[in-house]
């Protein structure tokens, strides 16, 4: 098992910056010092398995407007102040290292297979800005990805797609196994043997 693979140290709270890799997005209340968790699902049948991955973490999450929500919640200030500029933008932190435990988390909430056997992690649309930094972190992590726009690969919006045989190996050997809830189809899968 790999140092940075999802099952390799305790559940955290701080692995829910998974959630805001994709179009997860935290939002602050008063002056800073709760905030709470709103994630757009955009593809259906994953509420389940993604309220017991936060739920792990000590977070509950329930049905929103577009998708799963938190309550306001001072434990997750934190996150917020790493991940929120002064006035709310969503910003990657600094050096912002991605392991396996964000990771199965931005898989589950907003990745899907490609056309051609790779994986797509979606970005949020709505922080353009947060794309380079993810490719960046992504790469630092051993899955250097190519970015894709709306339409491409199949991807509903834009994302970094996950491909070749030593990327996918990675990648499924740093989100572990799909959910009991999960299709296979929805879950990376390495198919064939990385070149030595």
């Amino acid at each position: 098992m790999s140092l940075f693979s999802a099952e390799a140290r305790p559940a955290g709270i701080t692995d829910l910056a998974g959630l805001l890799c994709g179009p997860g997005r935290l939002e602050r209340f008063g002056a800073g010092d709760t905030a709470r968790f709103d994630v757009p699902l955009p593809f259906d049948g994953r509420e389940r398995a993604l309220a017991a991955l936060a739920g792990a973490r000590g977070v509950t999450l329930a049905p929103g407007a577009s998708g799963l929500r938190s309550a306001f919640r001072r434990d997750l200030a934190p996150l917020a102040r790493s991940w929120c500029t002064g006035n709310g933008h969503k910003q990657v932190p600094s050096g912002f290292q991605l392991d396996g435990a964000a990771l199965r988390l931005w898989v589950l909430a907003a990745g899907v297979a490609d056309l051609r056997g790779g994986h797509l992690l979606l970005l949020d649309p709505q922080a353009p800005w947060t794309h380079g930094p993810l490719i960046a972190a992504a790469t630092r992590a051993g899955l250097p990805p190519a970015r894709v726009a709306a339409g491409e690969h199949g991807a509903p919006g834009p994302a970094l797609r996950l491909h070749g045989a030593r990327r996918m190996a990675r990648l499924t050997e740093l989100v572990g196994p799909a959910p009991g809830t999960i299709g296979p189809s929805d879950w990376p899968r390495f198919h064939g043997r990385p070149a030595a």
